[in-house]
């Protein structure tokens, strides 16, 4: 896209999450981007974020080259994480492959930076069709699987599916093996994942403004 200039104009960012307790969080704080930001909720689990991202980036709509951001709450798969520590993703797998991330030592600098009284865990993220608990959660870390979650897998590979752009995935930890909770937001846990994710758009905005500069 050209601007009136005749510059460029900067690529767009499209974060995804799934829940609307999670865009609302993601809701305030949007001024500070390197260009346009459309927060997308896809609804929940892997078809309907397939769906929806594979829509919003379709040929001719206005995020058809946007970077992609998968973010929201995820369940830590490995033992001593807590509610509120933050999942930067290396790579997303799940049934139908996997996807690399980019910029994950930037993200979990910058997040660092962000909210320097959480732990930041950055590893494989893994995708399920349903809420992962017990024995399963112990099974899926044992294969090497940091944390889980519904959408970042089918969201990220529905982006690159739409064409080459980077991508990446953040999750904010609501329940890990010692705390895990019914439902989201009825518990303490739930209610400091929430805080955190008010968070980290100032870290998305660095990445995205990182994939900006020129190449040297």
């Amino acid at each position: 896209m050209i601007t009136g200039t005749g510059t460029p104009a900067p690529a767009p960012l499209l974060i995804a999450c799934a829940l609307g307790i999670e865009r609302l969080a993601l809701r305030g704080g949007l001024s500070g981007a390197a260009g346009p930001v459309t927060v997308l909720r896809t609804g929940m689990g892997p078809q309907a974020a397939d769906r929806a991202v594979t829509q919003a980036l379709a040929d001719g709509s206005v995020l058809h080259d946007a970077a992609v951001i998968a973010t929201g709450f995820c369940a830590g798969l490995a033992p001593g994480m807590h509610p509120g520590d933050l999942v930067v993703a290396d790579e997303t797998r799940d049934s139908s492959g996997h996807t690399e991330c980019v910029g994950v030592e930037l993200l979990a600098k910058e997040l660092a930076r962000a909210v320097p009284r959480r732990v930041i865990h950055t590893g494989p993220l893994i995708g399920a069709d349903h809420v992962v608990r017990g024995a399963e959660r112990a099974a899926l870390h044992a294969a090497g699987a940091l944390a889980a979650d519904m959408e970042s897998a089918a969201t990220l590979r529905s982006a690159v599916r739409a064409g080459t752009r980077p991508v990446a995935a953040v999750r904010v930890v609501v329940d890990a093996p010692e705390h895990e909770l019914v439902r989201i937001g009825t518990l303490r846990g739930g209610i400091s994942a929430f805080r955190v994710l008010r968070t980290v758009l100032p870290a998305f905005f660095e990445w995205h403004r990182s994939l900006l500069l020129p190449r040297r």
